[in-house]
């Protein structure tokens, strides 16, 4: 007689139970494999620089699902939500490294890969911070104090390298080490600075690491880069966390980087200064250049007067000259009037000057002239010979009347170097042509 079975309501119902569980493990295995296999051929994109391939590769996880209007249908978690803790961890972290890799191709090269309006909406949510709220909504669902500790640490190093203001950094930051409660140390209250005993949980080696990393991020960097130095300061002293080794640490780092800050801005003052110490000389120098110019400008001006007015005495001096009459004799200049000098001047009259060659020329010429008059009175005989050698001899008078004017000898002097300069080049050229 075969052996019958008699199943009850309650195994029915453990049944379906078991196949349910069965089923959301299986689901749950498989959506983790999908996105193990989708976050290493991300890498694998990121490694070759192809980081616009490697976005698209990547997003289908750290969204949350949208239908076709492009609502969410409820589902504020992504698909790696339901990953394991390390993968998860891993795909944000990568993600984050992915987003500072784009935003560090600049403007110009972001838009050519990504296009103008992508790259700014990527680079916004490193400059104003959202990406803090997008992973928390998407991989947390909406659970600050669930998300990953290393998640948070590149969170904040992404948003010191990004943000001018570190405010929201602080503000993120603090509201993640008030609310995780899963370390052993203290709890703190920033709202009125009170340090309490945190429940102790699983704190091993690794999250310690991890959680003293976030809080020298939060020490060191986030409160000095708002200008909290005094709390940043008592942070320190206060933390149960650090022990006194790493007290010490933290205080030195502290006061190297506010005397870092403080030499810093004492430099930038200093070159401030300096800049303009050199504007004020070059432009102290420029300015000296310029009433250098002038004066010298005004000196070539009233030298070219003093040359003028040396000029215009020396032709009146030679148009006053003594000269010939038709007869041989030399009139006198006539007395200039310009060159007498004023009376009650302060400076005595000058003597007059020594006899020159012209005036003793003039003079034995003149006496001559009245010996070869008086001659030719007292000669008879032939009339025409005395007039012929009278004639002669007022010749000889002429000549040597002009030749004693200093400007008739230079002018003819340079005329018989012009002339003998003429014959020479003749004769060079005539001696070229015969060469050749």
């Amino acid at each position: 007689m075969a052996a019958t079975s008699t199943f009850t309501y309650s195994d029915t119902q453990n049944s379906q139970y078991l196949s349910t569980s069965l089923s959301s493990l299986s689901r749950s295995r498989s959506t983790n494999s999908l996105i193990v296999r989708t976050y290493k051929e991300a890498t694998q994109l990121y490694l070759t620089k192809r980081f616009k391939e490697a976005l698209e590769t990547l997003e289908p996880i750290i969204s949350a699902p949208r239908s076709e209007d492009g609502a969410t249908n409820g589902v504020t978690a992504a698909p790696v939500a339901q990953s394991s803790k390390g993968t998860r961890t891993k795909v944000w972290v990568f993600y984050l490294s992915l987003l500072h890799a784009i935003i560090e191709l600049g403007a110009e090269e972001g838009k050519l890969v990504f296009g103008s309006g992508r790259w700014r909406q990527m680079a916004a949510k490193a400059r104003d911070g959202t990406v803090w709220d997008e992973i928390v909504r998407a991989g947390f669902a909406g659970e600050e104090g669930e998300v990953d500790a290393d998640v948070v640490v590149n969170l904040a190093t992404l948003l010191l390298g990004h943000m001018g203001s570190q405010k929201l950094n602080q503000q993120r930051l603090e509201s993640w080490l008030t609310t995780t409660s899963d370390m052993g140390g203290q709890h703190v209250s920033f709202a009125d600075g009170t340090v309490s005993p945190a429940p102790q949980g699983n704190a091993g080696p690794k999250a310690l690491a991890t959680r003293l990393k976030i809080l020298e991020l939060y020490a060191l960097h986030v409160l000095p880069g708002n200008g909290e130095w005094e709390y940043a300061q008592q942070f320190i002293e206060m933390n149960d966390t650090l022990d006194e080794e790493r007290k010490e640490a933290f205080m030195n780092a502290l006061l190297e980087l506010k005397e870092e800050k403080d030499g810093t801005a004492k430099r930038e003052r200093e070159l401030m200064e300096q800049r303009e110490t050199e504007m004020k000389e070059r432009k102290e120098e420029e300015e000296r250049l310029r009433l250098q110019q002038d004066r010298e400008a005004e000196e070539r001006r009233k030298m070219d007067e003093k040359e003028k007015a040396a000029t215009t005495p020396k032709s009146r001096s030679n148009d006053t000259a003594p000269k010939p009459t038709s007869n041989g004799t030399t009139k006198p200049p006539a007395p200039s009037t310009a060159r007498t000098p004023a009376k009650n001047t302060r400076r005595p009259a000058a003597p007059p000057p020594p006899a020159t060659f012209y005036r003793r020329a003039t003079s034995v010429l003149g006496d001559l002239q009245q010996m070869v008059l008086q001659a030719s009175r007292n000669m008879t005989g032939n009339g025409q010979l005395s007039f012929a050698l009278i004639r002669f001899l007022m010749f000889m008078v002429a000549f040597l009347v002009v030749i004693a004017r200093r400007d008739v000898r230079v002018r003819a002097r340079r005329l018989v170097e012009e002339g003998w300069g003429r014959v020479r080049r003749t004769v060079g050229m005539g001696v070229k042509v015969s060469y050749l």
